[in-house]
């Protein structure tokens, strides 16, 4: 495998829907306010993806550097764990990656609030700052917090709460208390890919002393745990959908439930932990489905 392959199988592309998801459904909930900016809109998706690169880099680095990836692993084999690149290359490619999402960070929040609201400017700012740091310390250092179980908490955070509410408040400057509903949809579904990963992983992690909540919980907690993240995705869009009605088209999104309900049918009669990585890509892509179908049906075919 050439190095460029290496540094574009670190990136991970695969895993970019899920995280244009929540960027997806704050802007619809903006659009829906008349208030849609298309500089925003593509400052917003590139700032994310420039998070998203980043925290494929810093894990590929982190579990690399920490033995956790290893010949056990089930799932894609990483980059430096094959050996293509070393761990200080990976390092380099964190911090450049690190940078560049500063820096388009830096431009959005500019763009989104001028000179005249340094307020929002400083929270902003600062948001981002923690957005790189939370990417780069899920598995680096000694006190990664994705090996003391918090990697859960974290990725509903910043995968819904902040990428839902945070991207809706670039354009509308306000939140609404239903807002909230999208973004606890958004940050199930996101947590839910989380603990597929760690399910899979559960063998290669408890030997490898990474503590996921699966870990701690059992693999068997874990799946119960799993099908309520899904029904709890769902019955928060059908709520939002509820509380904002303004004609049938609002419930688009459903489609993408199917999908979802397929999977957790699949997923309850799994037994075997190689059988879990499939799943990662329908609950992922299935999410990115249901934030088009959201924007779609509040926005354009309303």
């Amino acid at each position: 495998m050439s190095k460029s392959i290496a540094w574009l199988r670190a990136a991970r592309l695969r895993t970019l829907p899920l995280s244009l998801s929540g960027i997806i459904v704050g802007t619809a909930m903006a659009d829906r306010e008349g208030m849609f900016m298309a500089h925003v809109f593509i400052l917003a998706l590139l700032t994310t993806v420039a998070f998203q690169v980043l925290s494929n880099f810093a894990n590929d680095y982190g579990d690399g550097v920490k033995g956790t990836d290893n010949d056990t692993r089930i799932g894609p084999q990483r980059a430096v764990q094959s050996g293509v690149l070393t761990s200080k290359e990976m390092k380099i490619g964190v911090l450049i990656s690190a940078i560049v999402g500063l820096a388009l960070a830096s431009v959005l929040i500019y763009v989104a609030f001028g000179q005249e609201q340094w307020g929002y400017v400083f929270i902003f700012f600062v948001l981002g700052l923690l957005s790189i740091i939370a990417a780069i310390t899920y598995t680096v250092g000694g006190k990664a917090y994705g090996y003391r179980g918090l990697g859960d908490v974290f990725v509903f955070i910043f995968f819904g709460l902040l990428a839902v509410l945070g991207s809706q408040f670039l354009y509308t400057k306000h939140l609404l208390w239903q807002d909230w509903l999208p973004a606890i949809t958004i940050g199930a579904f996101s947590t839910a890919v989380l603990n597929l990963n760690n399910i899979r992983d559960y063998d290669s992690d408890k030997t490898s002393k990474k503590r996921t909540l699966v870990v701690s919980m059992g693999v068997k907690r874990a799946k119960g745990y799993h099908n309520a993240l899904i029904l709890l995705g769902m019955l928060c869009a059908i709520l939002y959908a509820i509380f904002t009605f303004e004609g049938y088209t609002n419930f688009l999104f459903v489609l993408a439930f199917v999908p979802l309900a397929l999977h957790l049918k699949r997923f309850n009669g799994i037994q075997e932990a190689k059988s879990y990585d499939p799943e990662l890509k329908k609950v992922a892509l299935s999410t990115f489905l249901y934030a088009v179908l959201f924007y779609l049906g509040f926005n354009i075919f309303l």
